[in-house]
Parts: C-alpha cells; sequence; structure tokens
C-alpha cells in the first residue's frame, strides 16, 4: 500500500509536512510561504522549564502553531488526533492510508532509526509524513531528509509516544478541505502583522524582550553556576538554534525568502529590502552560534567571553526589534 505522495526535502520539518500535505492535495505553497504565514519566526525563554537539564529556548512557536495558523488563515480545515491507546493510533493512521490519505505525524527525535547518531537527542516535535505501508514497515516521507525511509510498526510507536517534555501522545494530523480559491494576500498580511506582534511583545518570555533576557543572563549563568554549567546552557541554545528545527539563523533565511515572494504578490518594494534585512540578522545569528560552539569546546580563552557573548545577543535583539517595527510599518 503505498499512495500517490511527492516527496521534497525542506530546511523545517513542520514547514515541510504541510507543504507537502497541501501539495498533495493540489495546493502549491514554498516552505518559506507556508512558515510567512503560520508566523513561525519566533522566540521564547522558559527559565523554569528544564530540557536537557538546561533552560528552555526556542525559537519556534508551539508543535503544529505554524500550520495551524496558516491553514486557518488560508480557509483550509485540518483534523487532528490524539490517542491514549498506540493501538489505536495505529488502526486510526491505517485506516487513512486505506482511505487515500498521507498523515502528518508529531513524533520524538532520539529513537528515529535513519537519523544520524549526532541528531538524536530527547525532542518531541519533530515532524513527519507516513504515505504508506510495505512488508509491514510504514513508508515515511521525512521532510529534513533528501530521501524517503520507513519505519517497523515497532519503531513508529516507539517515536510516536516518547517520554519527556512535550509528548507526541500519538498526534496526528491532515488535511481535510482546501478551499478552491485562497486569498493569499490577506494571509500573508495577517501572518506578517502576527509575528511582528509576538516579536514585540510586551512581556519578558518571548520576543525581543525574551532573547535580551537570555543575553544577560549568560554572564549571570558563568557568575552563579560556574563555567561547565554556563557552557551546557550555550550548548542547548545553539543546539535549538542550528540543529533542532534549523531554528535562530536557518528561520530567519526562511522568512527573508518569505518576504521575496511576498514583496511580488502584495507589490511592495519595501519587503524585498527587509528580505535583505533580516537575512543579514540571520547571518549574525550564525556567527553567534560559531563563537558558543568555541567556547562549548574550549577552544576560546577570553576571559570576558560571557560578557562578549551578552553584547552579540543584545546587539542582535536590537536589530531585530528595529526590523519588526519597519515591517509592521511597511505592512
Amino acid at each position: 500500500m503505498k499512495l500517490n505522495f511527492e516527496h521534497h526535502q525542506t530546511a523545517h520539518c513542520e514547514n515541510g509536512v504541510a507543504s507537502n500535505l497541501l501539495l498533495n492535495k493540489g495546493l502549491k505553497l514554498s516552505e518559506p510561504m507556508i512558515f510567512g504565514i503560520g508566523s513561525g519566526l519566533f522566540f521564547v525563554y522558559l527559565p523554569f522549564l528544564k530540557v536537557n537539564f538546561a533552560p528552555g529556548f526556542s525559537y519556534r512557536p508551539m508543535p503544529g502553531a505554524i500550520f495551524s495558523k496558516a491553514a486557518k488563515r488560508l480557509g483550509i480545515k485540518i483534523k487532528r488526533e490524539k490517542f491514549s491507546n498506540p493501538k489505536d493510533a495505529q488502526a486510526a493512521l491505517e485506516r487513512n492510508l486505506e482511505q487515500n490519505i498521507p498523515t502528518g505525524l508529531q513524533v520524538g527525535v532520539f529513537n528515529l532509526t535513519y537519523f544520524p547518531e549526532e541528531y538524536k537527542f530527547h525532542f518531541n516535535a519533530h515532524n513527519l509524513v507516513v504515505y504508506g505501508k510495505e512488508e509491514g514497515k510504514f513508508l515515511i516521507s521525512d521532510p529534513v531528509m533528501d530521501y524517503v525511509t520507513s519505519l517497523s510498526e515497532a519503531e513508529l510507536e516507539k517515536v510516536r509516544y516518547a517520554k519527556g517534555a512535550l509528548p507526541p501522545k500519538g498526534h496526528m494530523y491532515y488535511p481535510v478541505y482546501v478551499p478552491e480559491n485562497i486569498n493569499l494576500e490577506e494571509a500573508i498580511k495577517k501572518g506578517i502583522k502576527d509575528t511582528c506582534k509576538n516579536m514585540l511583545a510586551p512581556v519578558p518570555l518571548i520576543g525581543v524582550r525574551a532573547m535580551r533576557w537570555v543575553a544577560k543572563s549568560i554572564p549571570k549563568w558563568a557568575e552563579k553556576k560556574g563555567t561547565k554549567v554556563t557552557n551546557h546552557y550555550l550548548g542547548q541554545l545553539i543546539r535549538m538554534q542550528e540543529e533542532i528545527g534549523t531554528g535562530g539563523g536557518g528561520f530567519r533565511f526562511i522568512y527573508g525568502a518569505f518576504l521575496q515572494e511576498a514583496s511580488v504578490i502584495l507589490k511592495n518594494d519595501e519587503l524585498k529590502e527587509l528580505s535583505k534585512e533580516i537575512t543579514s540578522i540571520g547571518d549574525l545569528w550564525r556567527d553567534f552560534a560559531v563563537d558558543i560552539a568555541r567556547v562549548y569546546k574550549n577552544r576560546n580563552s577570553k576571559s570576558n567571553i560571557y560578557n562578549e557573548l551578552s553584547k552579540t545577543m543584545l546587539h542582535i535583539a536590537d536589530l531585530e526589534e528595529a526590523f519588526y517595527k519597519k515591517l509592521r510599518k511597511a505592512i
């Protein structure tokens, strides 16, 4: 049982699953367009939530939020289901496949057998598509891979019921209605306005204020918790930025591509200029990640390195705040 499903590799799993599922329904939208309409650009700092023994950092909204927001703004209806019983989850998935419905799943990364060992850690917000079953194995389209793969029934159950933060609980989802005509212009504007609202929010947990909170915390961690713990926290920060769901720098590049597409659709040249600006900010995030990696691997012996990292992140936050204010005005 193999459905007529086209696999495309993308930079981020949730955008990729959304784009591939919608393409299967006849609606062709690029990964950047899904990401922008779904307000995927985000930053959150949750010091009270520990993930891998470090504070919770995320450069993305909650799992499922990007696709849900994009769908709502485009008039698309998605069905989402969770199951307390793994057998019920498998039966529901198999029913979908029998009805020719490729299905998106939220899974844990750690036990994905086709992932390289260096990418395996306890992160439960990964997304993939199941598009068939042959010889007892589920056929998998994981958009971060350049080829399709497969998982046995036991392997798929294990990742669908991964334990820890954000447990998937058998979560599966798929579009059930796609309108013939969509108002792309209005959806783009709503997505941009929501992104600006989130990133300029007047609370310290999200957006540029959260970035500043993290930045100011770096020297404090070094002073109060010592080098080992601080480096572990910083390692988590760049892991979420660069390895899990593309994160900070990668997300800025995707958003830049979205603004380029949006500038043509909305006939707004200012968005084209702003796409260059957010891409440049993405470059700074990548440089920041490299600097942290050097510290993490003990290749940087500067005594004031934590203060320098703090200043760099504060500078990025200032640039992002100015960017979102300009973007809000442009739209």
